[in-house]
């Protein structure tokens, strides 16, 4: 793995999660550590004016009339950090954590903060140690910056609070600094507020759920193809030339694949010839490019607007190229916020979609000549009747889930922040909705792998066979009841794991 160069331009996606999820190490580019060093000077020019300046010599929020003298400007720091490292509640994944430290690393690399090149170093320091300050589910609002979990990681920089250090070990950050031979930083004027006032822990979130969309929507393609097929769906709908009638570019994605899924595929052939009475096939097969494309179109513009906070400046006040100290609002989340709701209301939506197709299979009524609920011996056997209950129970709470975050405001700082974004919020939830919709894929793979099995001796499409054969190496294909729970988790991590989709990308090559 590459080191990354932290500059001052922007990180790129990949990099965000080379770091967060993989460890990869960073260096401060000598250009970042030039500007920090410039627009330090700035600051520093103005510690001594008799005339007050925001984060420099007053205090903060709707305290910030008060006129901080210069011999408690390094306590006004101190204590802006300690007070705002206000978290409640469990902790925050590593990942997450590492995402939002290497984002505010990269705006104060940018040099618009004005923060010393040491405090800027102190970031890349710790997480090249491996260490990861502990953050709280809940003390966000999502403006003013991710306030309490930078807070917990300035905190740690400081040589307080809760720490991980890289084996995963709780102790004081003290202890974590000392043993990686890291010295804590004093912080001077300016430099508190600069370290919490950023969107970096939802756009951190917002970048590593939209690399988990991307391999969820190609393998929620596949699912789909796999019920098509076995539920002896056709692929005529998905053609180019009907797709082109409206052309979004998603659901031209979503059906280029379905067809290159489908290809020779005996299921399909087998049910072609004009025997075959079925005019359509139902909403849930028929329309899987529409609905799946509409999750990628909504997923590209959540990556665009990602891409232009990767390349954003965020701080209050910032120091401007020209060497002027303005407030701004910057730090507001609501472009984050609202995408990051967006992307929920499309994760529910496919996930509701595949538990439809799932469900289409265990009714005989539906499943076209398949056994009830795909049991051996229905009435002995339940076969996959309670893994669609699974599905069921993880869309109705992902249905709550897509209720969006960002309509909601609570004024706090006496009304001086008098409207926020709830973005951090929003970030979790969708967190939660992309473990869910992981889910939810594998039990369809599941269900619709055991069809195929039972439409022997008709063969599926090359593509979609080799899913079901990876799946076969730890799951058994159709017969009496088993414990299913096993089943279902090795389904899931078949999915998360990207096993599912290498498995159907080595016959189709790379799908859309």
């Amino acid at each position: 793995m590459n080191e990354i160069s932290v500059g001052v331009g922007p990180l790129s996606a990949a990099d965000v999660v080379s770091v967060a999820r993989h460890g990869a190490r960073l260096t401060l580019s000598h250009e970042a550590l030039g500007e920090i060093s410039k627009s330090r000077q700035v600051i520093e020019n103005l510690a001594d004016d008799v005339v007050p300046h925001y984060g420099v010599s007053t205090g903060f929020g709707a305290l910030a009339t008060r006129h901080i003298p210069l011999d408690l400007r390094a306590q006004l720091q101190r204590s802006l950090v300690r007070s705002h490292a206000a978290g409640s509640g469990p902790e925050v994944e590593r990942e997450v954590v590492r995402a939002l430290m290497l984002l505010r690393l990269s705006t104060l690399a940018t040099g618009r903060t004005g923060v010393r090149p040491e405090t800027a170093q102190a970031y890349a320091d710790l997480l090249n140690a491996g260490i990861t300050p502990v953050v709280h589910e809940y003390g966000s609002l999502g403006c003013s910056g991710d306030l309490a979990p930078l807070a917990h990681c300035a905190l740690a920089v400081m040589g307080e609070g809760q720490v991980r250090n890289a084996d995963g070990e709780l102790m004081p950050a003290a202890d974590a600094l000392a043993a990686a031979g890291l010295t804590p930083v004093t912080l001077h004027e300016k430099e508190g507020l600069a370290l919490i006032n950023g969107t970096d822990g939802m756009l951190g979130q917002l970048v590593m759920a939209a690399a988990d969309l991307r391999m969820l929507l190609r393998t929620a393609d596949i699912a789909a193809a796999m019920s098509v097929e076995g539920q002896l769906g056709t692929d005529r709908v998905f053609a180019a030339d009907l797709q082109a009638l409206r052309p979004h570019p998603g659901q031209a994605s979503s059906a280029a694949n379905l067809t290159a899924l489908l290809a020779d595929s005996a299921i399909v052939a087998s049910h072609r010839g004009p025997e075959c009475t079925r005019v359509q096939d139902a909403y849930s097969l028929r329309c899987t490019p529409q609905v799946h494309g509409t999750a990628r179109d909504t997923l590209a513009h959540a990556e665009t607007v990602a891409d232009r906070e990767l390349a954003s400046a965020i701080d209050n006040p910032v120091v401007t190229p020209d060497g002027r100290v303005e407030s701004n609002g910057n730090f507001h989340g609501a472009p984050v916020a609202a995408v990051l709701d967006f992307l929920a209301i499309s994760v529910a939506d496919l996930a509701s979609l595949s538990e439809r197709r799932t469900d289409r299979f265990l009714d005989v009524a539906r499943n076209h000549g398949l056994n009830a609920f795909l049991a051996d011996d229905p009435g002995v056997d339940s076969g996959h009747m309670i893994a669609q209950y699974t599905q069921a129970g993880i869309v109705s709470e992902l249905k709550r889930l897509a209720a969006p975050a960002s309509v909601d405001s609570i004024p706090s700082s006496a009304m001086q922040e008098d409207h926020v974004s709830m973005g951090w919020a929003a970030a979790r939830k969708l967190r939660r909705a992309i473990d869910g919709l992981t889910r939810v894929v594998a039990v369809e793979i599941l269900t619709a792998a055991r069809a195929l099995d039972l439409r022997a001796p008709l063969t599926p499409s090359p593509a979609t066979a080799a899913v079901v054969a990876g799946l076969r190496e730890h799951v058994e294909g159709p017969g009496t009841d088993r414990y299913l729970a096993p089943e279902i988790e090795f389904a899931v991590q078949y999915v998360a794991e990207g096993r599912a989709l290498a498995a159907a990308e080595s016959v189709t090559g790379k799908l859309g």
